[in-house]
Parts: C-alpha cells; sequence; structure tokens
C-alpha cells in the first residue's frame, strides 16, 4: 500500500530545516532508490538471458568510458565549476566518477565479478575520504548531478556482500550529510527548474541512504510544491507545455528526466510522486517528444527548435510506469524512446515490459489550459467602417485624439512593432485594437511608467482587443527568462506598467472591456482598473506582471480591481506573476471570476479583501507560493461569496482559505497537495 501523501507532508513541515539525524518509525526500504531489489534481479535475469532491449542495453553501457575497468578516480578537495562548465576544478572528474561508480556497483549486480564491487567501492572510499565542498556558480547543479548516481551505487554495495566495510559506508554518509546536503537543503528555486529536479532527486537518495526520513519528506514537498521554479507544476503547466521549451529542448528533457528519476526513487518507496497534477508528468512528456518529433503542437510563447530532434535517453522510466503500469497510452513518448533506444541502456535499468496482467491502454487525459487566452494569431473581430489604422512609427496618440474628437470609433494597430515614449491617454467611446498577436505595443527601454492611462476620470465605453502589450525593456520574447534581468520583473528592473485605469470613486469608469488582450513583462501591474462599474475582462492573457518595484513585492500583479462595481474575469490566463498574484480584487462587489487559469504566481492564485458578491468558480489554481484561493480582510472581509467547482492544488499555503469570508458559500472544489 502506498503512504499517503498528507502524511509525508506534515512530516516534512514538522520537520527542522537541519539534518540532524532522528528516528522515524517509517522504515525505508533497502535497496530502494532507482532500483528495489525485484528490479535488480529482473535486470540480471534479462541479461543473463540476453534478451533484447535489456541485451543491447548493456552492451551500450559497457561501452561507455566511464564503465572501464580501468576507470581512475581522481578526487579532489574542493571543486569548482563555473557556469556551463567553465573556469572549472574537478568537476568532470567527479561527475565522471560518480557514473562509473553506479556502473560498476549494477555490473557487479548482474555478473557477480567483485572486481566491479571493488572498484566502485575504490571510487566512493577516494571521494568521500577527499572532498571538502564545491564552489562556482553551478556548485548545486554539479552536486545534484553526482549525489544521485553515487547514492545509488552506495544502496546497491550496502545491499549486497559486495565487501563495503562499515567504517567505509560511514565515511561516505559523512561526505553526503557534511558535503553534500548543507549546499543542496534550501534548493536553488531562482535558477531554471532543471536545477531543482536535480536536486529534489539527490536529497530523496540521501534521505533513503541514510535513513534520514526528515531530507527525503523535504524533496517531496519540494516536488509537490516549491516555491520559484521549484516543483512539478512550476516546470510542467497544464497543457503539457514545459517552463524550458522555450529556451531548449535539451535543458527540456534534463528537467524533465530529473523529474522522473525523482518520481521513480520516491515510487521504490512506496511515494506515488508519478500521479502528481493529474500525470502532471507524462503530460509533459508526451507534449515534449510531440515537438521533438516534428509536430505541433499549442504553446504560449515562442517554442525553441534548438536541439529538436536529440533525443535524450530520458523515457524508459516514464514509459514503463505509465503505460505498462496505469495502463495510458502515450504514443510520442513511445516513439520518443525508440529514437534514444540505439544509444541509451536505461532500458537495462528501468524497462520491464508487461508484467502481469496490464491494464487496458486508455487516453492520456488532454492537457488542461486556458483556450485560446490573449492575442492570437489572428484578430477575433472584424473593424468597423471608417475605422483608424496606425502604421508602426505613426502617432497612436494622433489617432485616439481623432477619435476622440469626433466622438469615439475604433483605432487599429497595424502589424509590427509600435514603439512610444510615454502613456497614451485614452478617451471614451474608442476600441483600441490591433490586428492579433503580430500588433505590438512596446514602450521605448528608456523610459518608465504606464504604457496606457484614462484621459479622464469619468473614462467610459472603451474595450482593448486583439493586440500585445510588450512592458519589458526589449521587445521581442527572450529564451531564457530566468537568466535576463532585463525581461523578468526583478527588483533592479525599471518600473513599467501596462495599462493603469483610475477614476476617484466607485464606479466612476463605466464600461471597460479588455478581450483577447495579452499584457506580459511589466515590473509594476499588468492591468489595474480602479473606481469602474461594468469592467469585464474576456480571453486575456496577463502574464509574468507584477515585480517588486515601488511601492513593493506583493502590491502588483498580474490583474488588479479596486473598487469595481460590477464585473466578470472569464476564460483568462493569470500567470507566473514573481512577486503579486494572478488577480487581486479589493473594495468590490457583483464580481464574478471564472473559468481562468491563475498558476505559478508568487502570491496568491485569486485573491479578494474586504469586497461583497465575489463568485469564484471552475477556475484552475496551482503552483502559487502562498495560498491558492484566498478571502481575506482585516475588517469586513468578503462578503456572501461563492467559490464553487475550482481545481486548486500544489499550492505553497492553503489551497483554500475562507477564514475572513464566514459566510462563504463553498462546495465541488477539488484540493489537492497543497500546503499548511
Amino acid at each position: 500500500m502506498r503512504i499517503p501523501l498528507l502524511a509525508a507532508l506534515l512530516a516534512a513541515a514538522a520537520a527542522p530545516a537541519g539534518a540532524q539525524n532522528q528516528p522515524d518509525a517509517r522504515a525505508f526500504v533497502h535497496p530502494g532508490m532507482l532500483q528495489t531489489r525485484d528490479g535488480l534481479d529482473f535486470m540480471k535475469r534479462k541479461v543473463d538471458a540476453g534478451e533484447q532491449p535489456w541485451k543491447q542495453a548493456w552492451e551500450n553501457l559497457l561501452h561507455e568510458p566511464y564503465s572501464q575497468a580501468d576507470f581512475d578516480p581522481k578526487p579532489v578537495a574542493h571543486i569548482v565549476r563555473g557556469a556551463y562548465g567553465r573556469a572549472s576544478t574537478g568537476d568532470r572528474d567527479l561527475s565522471a566518477s560518480a557514473n562509473a561508480a553506479y556502473s560498476q556497483a549494477l555490473q557487479w549486480y548482474i555478473t557477480r565479478d567483485r572486481a566491479h564491487a571493488k572498484k566502485a567501492i575504490e571510487i566512493l572510499a577516494a571521494w568521500s575520504g577527499t572532498l571538502w565542498d564545491f564552489e562556482g556558480n553551478d556548485a548545486k547543479l554539479l552536486a545534484a548531478w553526482t549525489g544521485g548516481p553515487f547514492c545509488n551505487a552506495a544502496e546497491i554495495l550496502r545491499s549486497t556482500d559486495s565487501g563495503w566495510t562499515p567504517q567505509q559506508i560511514g565515511q561516505f554518509k559523512h561526505m553526503l550529510l557534511d558535503v553534500y546536503y548543507p549546499l543542496l537543503e534550501n534548493f536553488f528555486p531562482e535558477a531554471n527548474g532543471n536545477w531543482d529536479a536535480a536536486i529534489i532527486n539527490a536529497l530523496l537518495s540521501i534521505g533513503i541512504f541514510c535513513d534520514h526520513r526528515a531530507i527525503f519528506d523535504r524533496a517531496v514537498a519540494h516536488y509537490l510544491r516549491g516555491d520559484g521554479n521549484g516543483g512539478i507544476t512550476k516546470y510542467v503547466y497544464p497543457s503539457g507545455q514545459c517552463e524550458e521549451n522555450a529556451r531548449d529542448q535539451g535543458h527540456t528533457q534534463l528537467g524533465l528526466g530529473y523529474f522522473a528519476l525523482a518520481a521513480q526513487t520516491a515510487w521504490s518507496q512506496g511515494v506515488d510522486l508519478y500521479g502528481t497534477a493529474d500525470n502532471r508528468l507524462a503530460l509533459g512528456y508526451e507534449f515534449t517528444a510531440r515537438y521533438m518529433l516534428g509536430e505541433d503542437v499549442p504553446m504560449y510563447g515562442t517554442i525553441s527548435p534548438r536541439g529538436r530532434g536529440r533525443f535524450s535517453d530520458i523515457y524508459e522510466s516514464v514509459y514503463q510506469h505509465y503505460h505498462f503500469g496505469k495502463g495510458l497510452e502515450m504514443p510520442a513518448t513511445a516513439r520518443a524512446l525508440e529514437q534514444a533506444r540505439p544509444r541509451g541502456w536505461t532500458a537495462l535499468t528501468f524497462y520491464r515490459g508487461s508484467i502481469g496482467a496490464t491494464p487496458a491502454a486508455a487516453p492520456l487525459p488532454a492537457g488542461a489550459q486556458a483556450e485560446g487566452a490573449g492575442a492570437l494569431a489572428n484578430p477575433t473581430a472584424e473593424r468597423p467602417a471608417g475605422s483608424l489604422v496606425v502604421a508602426p512609427g505613426e502617432s497612436i496618440q494622433a489617432a485616439l485624439d481623432h477619435a476622440a474628437a469626433a466622438g469615439g470609433g475604433w483605432v487599429i494597430l497595424a502589424k509590427g512593432l509600435h514603439t512610444i515614449t510615454g502613456a497614451l491617454k485614452m478617451a471614451s467611446g474608442i476600441t483600441l485594437a490591433g490586428e492579433g498577436r503580430d500588433s505590438i505595443l512596446w514602450l521605448d527601454p528608456q523610459k518608465s511608467g504606464p504604457m496606457i492611462v484614462n484621459a479622464s476620470d469619468d473614462l467610459h465605453d472603451v474595450t482593448f482587443r486583439d493586440f500585445v502589450v510588450e512592458a519589458a525593456v526589449q521587445d521581442h520574447p527572450t529564451t531564457d527568462p530566468n537568466q535576463d534581468r532585463r525581461v523578468r520583473s526583478y527588483q533592479n528592473a525599471p518600473s513599467r506598467a501596462g495599462i493603469l485605469l483610475a477614476g476617484q470613486h466607485p464606479g466612476q469608469m463605466r464600461n471597460i472591456r479588455f478581450e483577447h488582450l495579452t499584457v506580459r513583462h511589466a515590473t509594476h501591474n499588468g492591468v489595474a482598473v480602479r473606481g469602474a462599474a461594468g469592467v469585464h475582462v474576456v480571453a486575456c492573457d496577463f502574464s509574468d506582471n507584477g515585480a517588486s518595484v515601488v511601492p513593493g513585492p506583493g502590491l502588483e500583479h498580474n490583474l488588479l480591481l479596486a473598487h469595481v462595481v460590477g464585473g466578470e474575469v472569464t476564460g483568462s490566463r493569470l500567470d507566473d506573476s514573481p512577486w503579486g498574484s494572478g488577480l487581486d480584487v479589493s473594495e468590490s462587489s457583483e464580481i464574478t471570476v471564472a473559468n481562468n487559469e491563475a498558476a505559478r504566481n508568487h502570491a496568491a492564485g485569486i485573491h479578494a479583501a474586504e469586497s461583497n458578491a465575489i463568485h469564484i468558480r471552475d477556475n484552475l489554481v496551482e503552483g502559487t507560493g502562498q495560498d491558492g484561493i484566498l478571502l481575506d480582510g482585516m475588517i469586513a472581509g468578503v462578503r456572501q461569496a461563492e467559490v464553487e467547482g475550482n481545481s486548486v492544488h500544489n499550492n505553497g499555503g492553503r489551497g483554500i482559505d475562507l477564514h475572513h469570508a464566514p459566510e462563504a458559500v463553498s462546495r465541488g472544489n477539488q484540493t489537492a497537495d497543497n500546503g499548511n
């Protein structure tokens, strides 16, 4: 029977951050990392029988340079690894040694040739008796890469009559707890998610080998809801798109591969991470495999062709688990697996095929996403006759003023980059529209402040639709927003906002509509409406807005509604605020929030405070740093609220917090794997 995740999470929450050994009644299975005893015996039988694909995988393993009998470890006390391996000392030797130790341990188990056990022990003893510390930009990454295979080798040696002495075992444990764990215990969520995926896998393995439940549970909790870029729902989006697909497919496969290794390691101990967020890992594999195989995939942003068609050896364990274990069809993963097998060897360790009764094959459920949110390839409404069309380089403000003088009308942003040097002033009765996602409004990178504001306090009957508001200081998408501080919203960025509309009292502005609009990368609010009646946000994509610029972290959001009477936020994508919430509603009434995706925001997914008649239904809220849905207040709180039919999971705080909404009706919500 699988250990309930709740028990693991409660233990993790109660555990101290340090690595003090404490007794725990839940004993670990040994061997129990990437292979259990049954798995090791199965592998040996298949190799001994010369059956495929195990025979070819075995031969591939034996041809690896680190698998050779004359491998010579070259330990050093101080490991240094710079970014991408530059300015490094001992890093390649350490990586080769970790792989060699695991390979030699596998060879020992299969052949029972004691020379392989002796070589594996020699490697572990050399490093555990020498290594003091890691330095350099990639210190944590290198420790994560090597901690897993070192531990897997050690687990096999300790579970067999290998000749590994208690003194040598103690020395190896000392290296894990004194060198590896202090470096890795707090993860590295600021980096791209493949880092934390590798760290999770290493910490799970360290916890198992050292029989240290707190370390193991700490890694489980981070897999489920790690902050920053850590955690499975931070790396694999509801559609299956992965955090690093826009960067390149090599790093994407690296991240997916380590999440899979972590899931397999936890599975060996009876904890099911594979099934997290409705088999989210499987969705990530299918999405990436489809693209790698040449198919078109739906993508927010621009998917990178770098690494396309170069298949890493990461597909065996997930295909084994999801297809043969759970009976799910994974056709793209199956094809990718066949591409990787001729050069790889993980079929040896993970592939078991159909063992016993395999469940009937069923389709993997399609990934959820905010379908059609944001500016699309083409406009979603026909322009009326007499519309003013503004070409890139022409004055948008002049066109807006002309339309205002005529009593209103449509102003169309033609396709292309429209650079402005200050905020556009929007007058009543005007629709500002684009020709789809190729109509881009961009503020001069030397300027700060908002990009669109209201021309008068009583603004009314205006629409924004079918274009992109790009608030970053560069005019094109970056391939790696986590490394490009000019694009992603960080503390040292200038204060740049998207659309800020402000009246002086509730209901002063009227009938404000946003439809198929994209607003992204604002360090201030993406969109803020204060003091209006009838605000409609329909099928928009407001993402990656809200940094820690003045007035401070947590006070700027993807979408802010304040003192609004009557409105809706529907079918929209409100994701990835670096410091704020997906949606923040305050001092407002009669607001419906339905069928939105609010994912990976630092604060809450959906936050409402001091408001009345707030209806929150059928939203997907996941991967937030704090509460998923929070109804809040210091005075009267939220009155007459309805929270219904939402899927709220893998959030760092509570899934749904209604402490300040005593009259709230909550029904039909699905919550799982949230904190607290």
